[in-house]
């Protein structure tokens, strides 16, 4: 009987420890529930407040805390921008620390609508590099805060905004939502010590594509260079181009769209790789053509390729070109999301970028050599002859030349509707 008494009181013992552990788990569960809800609010209203506050509050606030920044991460030259020339600007100016964090759009846009649905009212990205479809995904699930671009003076100083690429993007309203960054136009870049006379059209560069098998290819979509090939031989092929700039009509894009699968599936055995495989990055197709295995590559950056001469991955040779009827451009944007636990430093970072200095240093091929989203008009006569003295580089066309070929982006619902159209047409054809 006292054996049996020993082990109850040790079984009783057991369990009121048991339940004190529960009982302390449960209090530290309902205070860190607590501080989360807090902190959400906190968050949130801050947010709120950012939207009401004038531009010396926001500025104050900011002092003294961490911005993080998530963009695309695939170039070398525009990451040192921001760590190298951007982040110290920024603690020097404004007692800011920068923390960048390399993530593909879609990913963080699929982040953003995670924590939508989970009712997550403070996130971690303060500013988001975003446009087209993922901007338009962002608006319309209400991700974003905003408007915000008329609280910034730089916006309201240099900014035209009646320009339609920047009331626009792929051929959506921003609406204030999102700040443009930067504009860039499509080009092609070839090795000239192999070919002579780049193709001036599509039509031309499916023949060339044809006597030199496996020197051309393009990455797959969804990848955004890829994508934006597939547009460009929609702008060949397309006998009404300008009716993609209306509001959607899917009846319009189904009836072309068969000139442009014609035209990708007629190259596709002689690419790369017999067309077997695509590269998934412009990382990648840059690599082949770094390694000699394709005499061309292409992308959404007029000045990339004299960069990387400059870095000396590309060779020499070098040089750009853009079709004859004109190659695709765009501007692309800074957002803030809906739950940005730093509205306000976000904005003074963003306001940062669209300075005047912020932006020629984004010109030069020291970091990026990408043109400007100001209005030059606006600049200072001092200003503007510094952008006027930037070399930038020597594969990269001139202002006037690129201008004269510039066309404007369909929008975002056709880029869908093709990439969709790309895989069931030409990859699983």
């Amino acid at each position: 009987m006292q054996i049996n008494l020993r082990v109850w009181q040790q079984k009783g013992s057991i369990m009121n420890r048991k339940k004190l552990v529960i009982t302390i788990l449960s209090i530290f569960l309902l205070i860190l529930s607590g501080c989360t809800e807090k902190n959400n609010s906190e968050a949130n209203k801050e947010s709120t407040q950012t939207l009401g506050s004038n531009w010396g509050d926001i500025v104050a606030k900011a002092k003294g805390t961490k911005v993080n920044f998530f963009m695309w991460g695939g170039d070398e030259g525009i990451n040192r921008y921001i760590d190298e020339w951007v982040t110290p600007k920024l603690k020097k100016q404004y007692d800011i620390e920068l923390k960048r964090y390399p993530m593909d759009a879609r990913e963080f846009i699929n982040k953003l609508m995670a924590e939508k649905k989970a009712g997550k009212k403070s996130g971690q990205m303060d500013v988001l590099w975003v446009n087209g479809e993922n901007f338009k995904t962002a608006k319309e699930n209400e991700l974003l805060l905003g408007p915000f671009t008329s609280k910034l003076p730089n916006f309201n100083q240099y900014v035209d905004v009646k320009s339609s690429d920047i009331a626009n993007d792929f051929g959506y309203p921003t609406e204030g939502y999102e700040a443009p960054w930067g504009k860039v136009q499509f080009v092609f870049a070839y090795d000239s010590s192999k070919m002579a006379n780049p193709p001036k059209s599509i039509e031309e560069l499916k023949e060339w594509v044809k006597q030199h098998p496996g020197k051309f290819t393009y990455p797959a979509p969804p990848d955004f260079t890829g994508s934006a090939f597939v547009r460009q031989v929609l702008h060949e092929t397309s006998k009404n181009y300008d009716a993609y700039l209306n509001p959607y009509n899917e009846s319009l894009i189904k009836g072309e769209a068969n000139q442009v699968w014609n035209v990708l599936n007629d190259m596709e055995p002689y690419l790369w790789n017999k067309g077997k495989s695509y590269p998934q990055s412009l990382a990648q197709l840059e690599q082949l053509y770094k390694n000699g295995e394709v005499w061309m590559t292409m992308g959404y950056d007029e000045a990339n390729a004299s960069n990387l001469i400059k870095s000396g991955e590309f060779p020499d040779t070098t040089k750009t070109f853009v079709l004859d009827k004109g190659t695709l451009s765009n501007t692309h944007f800074l957002a803030v999301p809906y739950n940005a636990p730093n509205s306000n430093g976000a904005m003074v970072l963003i306001n940062f970028l669209l300075s005047p200095s912020a932006q020629l240093k984004k010109m030069d091929l020291e970091y990026w050599g990408e043109n400007m989203s100001l209005d030059v008009e606006r600049l200072s006569v001092k200003d503007q002859a510094k952008m006027n003295a930037i070399d930038r580089g020597p594969a990269t066309l001139s202002q006037d030349t690129l201008s004269k070929h510039r066309v404007p982006e369909i929008g975002a619902e056709y880029v869908q509707w093709l990439e969709r159209g790309w895989i069931d047409n030409v990859a699983n054809h």
